[in-house]
């Protein structure tokens, strides 16, 4: 059996499909592990994880171009990042960020540090919903 470039382009051709097809029908199924704010750490740094609690306070950043909600789900409290992106698509679909006060949510993002502290920001605009 001879190897041809047109077969080597077949079978590089179907495994790439498989591979795109299985990114597409397990993405559905990846989702952030929902942690307590207490559990937060520095080993969490760049993890993508959930969290719910009650929005104490949101407050605008100096330069009027990201935001930030204070959450507290009981065992902590930790700063939500809402950068400019996200804040825009929020604004785009109606939504005014001041509505969250005092609501229960559920957030998914990335764990960061700032200044010694930790914080959690937003995914996208789709990753902060009302429950």
């Amino acid at each position: 059996m001879e190897i041809t470039d047109e077969k080597i382009f077949k079978i590089a051709l179907f495994t790439a499909l498989v591979g795109i097809l299985g990114m597409i029908i397990f993405t559905g199924g990846v989702e952030s592990k929902e942690v307590k704010i207490k559990e937060i750490g520095k080993a969490m740094i760049g993890e993508k994880i959930a969290i719910k609690g009650v929005v104490e306070s949101v407050k605008q950043s100096s330069s009027g171009k990201s935001y930030f909600l204070s959450i507290n789900d009981g065992t902590g409290k930790i700063n939500v990042v809402i950068f400019e992106s996200a804040l825009l698509k929020l604004q785009n679909n109606g939504i005014d960020v001041n509505k969250y006060v005092k609501e229960r949510v559920k957030v998914f993002g990335t764990v960061t540090e700032y200044g010694s502290v930790m914080e959690l920001s937003l995914d996208s605009s789709n990753s902060i919903k009302i429950i």
